[in-house]
């Protein structure tokens, strides 16, 4: 069976009502399930995560982009979250029986159905991007929605599907296909924007940290503190024991504890393991690779700090159950 992780991103966080509509149409379907709507009021944006057969993804979808079309106007739009179009982002991503290339193929798909459509414009970005500017999502995200009225006019910028004008009130958006990457956050006890956005700057590669990670500040006004908000775009050659300890590091020179940390959408197991396995050589403890996904959520909550965490929220808890 060939088994996708899609992972649309929409620009509302706040109006659980309409988050509620939009994601209507990928609500019990068949061959592929609705695994988690997570939306985050501060970030203004809902993190929505599929697993399945991508080929029965596809009509839903489509509802799905109508619905988000219809109910937000970036107009309105206010977040910590960079963002550009109300269905922000929607990357493919291969997980079993099924090749990268066949996920570029799902990408292009949707972005000529929707784009057709709803006269929506449509980036290619990741592993589905036609040019090597179009790689990396924040280089296509670069001026957000408001910047991206004036920004869609350079040649460099074409939408590779769609009208050559950012759509109203939907804005632009971008269509991909990657290898898993992880949305990982990591809580300061404070509420200085600015500590966050120096230890930001000491770990991500565009200003001269880790490869691979893409890192930046954020205020939760709700929760009274701030993150360091990343993406880890390679957890094998970056894992994230390295950078959690990285900002615990950095953290103490602004006299400032690192409290706990968040996974946003899934995780592969092999990036829990590989980071509790350094863990488990500090204390100088023999790691059982066959602990239990229960046992394994346990260890990532103490050692990697994870805050509402349970095995629901690892990739292959789920696996098996990609068909309904």
């Amino acid at each position: 069976m060939r088994i996708v992780q899609c992972v649309p991103n929409i620009s509302e966080g706040r109006d659980l009502d309409k988050i509620q509509k939009i994601v209507a149409p990928l609500k019990d379907q068949e061959g592929f399930s609705l695994i988690s709507v997570e939306p985050d009021a501060n970030y203004h944006r809902t993190v929505i995560t599929l697993i399945g057969d991508p080929e029965k993804m596809m009509i839903p979808l489509i509802h799905f982009f109508e619905q988000a079309k219809n109910l937000i106007d970036m107009n309105e739009h206010q977040g910590e979250h960079p963002r550009m179009g109300a269905v922000d982002v929607t990357p493919f991503i291969p997980i079993s029986g099924i090749t990268m290339e066949e996920c570029v193929e799902y990408a292009k798909s949707l972005a000529d159905h929707v784009s057709f459509m709803f006269q929506i414009p449509v980036y290619l970005y990741a592993k589905a991007a036609n040019t090597p500017e179009r790689i990396s999502l924040p280089d296509i995200r670069k001026g957000e929605f408001e910047g991206m009225k004036e920004k869609i006019k350079d040649p460099l910028w074409t939408p590779d599907y769609g009208p050559h004008e950012i759509h109203p009130t939907f804005g632009v958006t971008a269509i991909g296909a990657r290898m898993p990457l992880i949305a990982y956050n990591i809580d300061l006890k404070t509420t200085d924007e600015k500590i966050a956005s120096s230890i930001a700057k000491a770990i991500r590669q565009s200003s001269g940290g880790f490869q691979h990670i893409q890192a930046g500040p954020a205020f939760l006004a709700d929760k009274g503190f701030v993150q360091v908000t990343m993406n880890i775009l390679d957890y094998k050659k970056n894992p994230i024991y390295r950078i959690l300890e990285t900002v615990k590091m950095e953290a103490r020179r602004y006299h400032v504890e690192v409290t706990s940390s968040e996974i946003v959408g899934l995780i592969p197991k092999e990036a829990i393991t590989d980071s509790l396995k350094y863990y488990f050589a500090v204390r100088d403890e023999s790691f059982d690779k066959k602990m239990s996904l229960n046992d394994m959520t346990e260890y990532a909550k103490k050692d990697l700090m994870f805050r509402d965490f349970d095995d629901s929220k690892i990739i292959e808890a789920h696996v098996n159950r990609g068909e309904k």
